[in-house]
C-alpha cells in the first residue's frame, strides 16, 4: 500500500478495508481481516489472525499465535499474551452457522492477559486488570482484579503498572510507581 504508515512483513496478509495506524508493525504470517480498526504504535506477533469488524486500540500487544476473532473490543494499552485464546460463540456447532450469535468480549483499557488464558466470549475484562497464565475467563473482571485458575476465580487486586497491592486500612501503594489505591465495596479507585 502506496504512503502507508505502518510496518507489515512481507508473509503477512492484509484485506482491504482495514485501517491501520502510524507505527504498527505486524509481524511474519499474520492476517488482517477485513475491516478491521487497528490503532497506532501496535505490535502485531507472528501467526495472529485478525478476524473482521475487531477494533483494537493504540499501543496494544499482541504476542505471537493469537486469533482475535470478530466481536472483540481491544482499547488502549491492552496486552494479550502468546497462545491466549478469544472465543465469540457460546455453543458453537461446525455443522451451524452461528455468525449472527456472535457475543461482544470487551477488553479494557491497560489490561493484560496471559499466556495460553482462555477468555469465554460475553464477557468485559475491566481496566488495568491482570489474567494470569493459563487461566480460563467465564465471568466479567472488575476494574485492577487479579484472576488465576479455571475458571478463574479473582486472587487480589494489582496496581496499573501490574504489581500485586496489599491493602491495610482500605488503602495500597503500588511498590513501583507509589501510587496509592482505594479499595471501597469491593472495587478499588486510583488516589489522586
Amino acid at each position: 500500500m502506496e504512503g502507508k504508515t505502518y510496518f507489515a512483513h512481507e508473509t503477512a496478509i492484509i484485506d482491504d478495508g482495514c485501517h491501520i495506524g502510524t507505527n504498527t508493525k505486524i509481524w511474519h504470517f499474520s492476517h488482517i481481516m477485513q475491516n478491521c480498526e487497528i490503532g497506532e504504535d501496535c505490535n502485531i506477533g507472528q501467526n495472529v489472525v485478525v478476524s473482521p469488524q475487531v477494533v483494537i486500540g493504540n499501543n496494544v500487544k499482541i504476542q505471537n499465535n493469537v486469533s482475535v476473532y470478530t466481536g472483540v473490543i481491544c482499547e488502549d494499552d491492552v496486552f494479550l499474551g502468546p497462545s491466549m485464546v478469544f472465543t465469540n460463540v457460546i455453543n458453537p456447532r461446525s455443522f451451524i452457522s452461528r455468525k449472527s450469535e456472535f457475543k461482544q468480549t470487551i477488553i479494557r483499557k491497560g489490561a493484560s492477559i496471559g499466556a495460553n488464558a482462555t477468555i469465554v466470549c460475553g464477557h468485559e475484562i475491566g481496566e488495568y486488570a491482570l489474567i494470569g497464565a493459563g487461566s480460563v475467563i467465564t465471568k466479567d473482571v472488575k476494574p485492577y482484579a487479579l484472576m488465576v485458575g479455571n475458571p478463574a476465580k479473582q486472587l487480589g487486586w494489582v496496581s496499573k503498572n501490574g504489581h500485586r497491592l496489599t491493602f491495610e486500612n482500605n488503602t495500597a501503594t503500588c511498590p513501583e510507581t507509589g501510587e496509592i489505591y482505594r479499595l471501597e465495596n469491593d472495587q478499588i479507585f486510583a488516589v489522586k
